[in-house]
């Protein structure tokens, strides 16, 4: 009767130790599904600020490019404007040279038309062969 009821109480211990060790095991195992869900999320969040950091970097990188393609056409143009002044101002008062320019231009033409200014001003846009 002691072997039966030792057999009994082994067997009752064994049921309970794999019960609560099934216990444990699926409460570590949903700490362990947690925990990864957590860290998946903590990654998702940080990958999702680098795309947004750098979305914003290549934004101001464009930005700084355009002030700078536009700063650049500034320049060029006071650079031109600057040599039309002094062109402008060595022409003055050279109407022969200007003239000189003119009939060296019809010389070397090598079109159909010639534009002839007029006293007013407006040039001969066409004349009939």
């Amino acid at each position: 009767m002691f072997a039966l009821c030792a057999l009994l109480m082994s067997v009752t211990s064994c049921y309970d130790f794999s019960r609560e060790q099934r216990l444990k095991d699926a409460e570590n195992n949903g700490k362990a599904t947690l925990v990864e869900a957590e860290n998946s999320k903590k990654a998702m969040v940080e990958q999702a600020k680098a795309e947004n950091e750098s979305a914003t970097l290549q934004a101001e990188a464009k930005i700084k490019i355009a002030k700078a393609e536009a700063q650049a056409e500034v320049e060029r143009a006071k650079g031109v404007a600057e040599a039309n002044k002094i062109i402008g101002e060595s022409l003055k008062g050279n109407s022969e040279y200007l003239k000189y320019l003119q009939i060296d231009a019809i010389r070397n033409s090598k079109g159909d038309k010639i534009y002839v200014p007029t006293e007013a001003g407006i040039p001969i846009l066409e004349a009939r062969k």
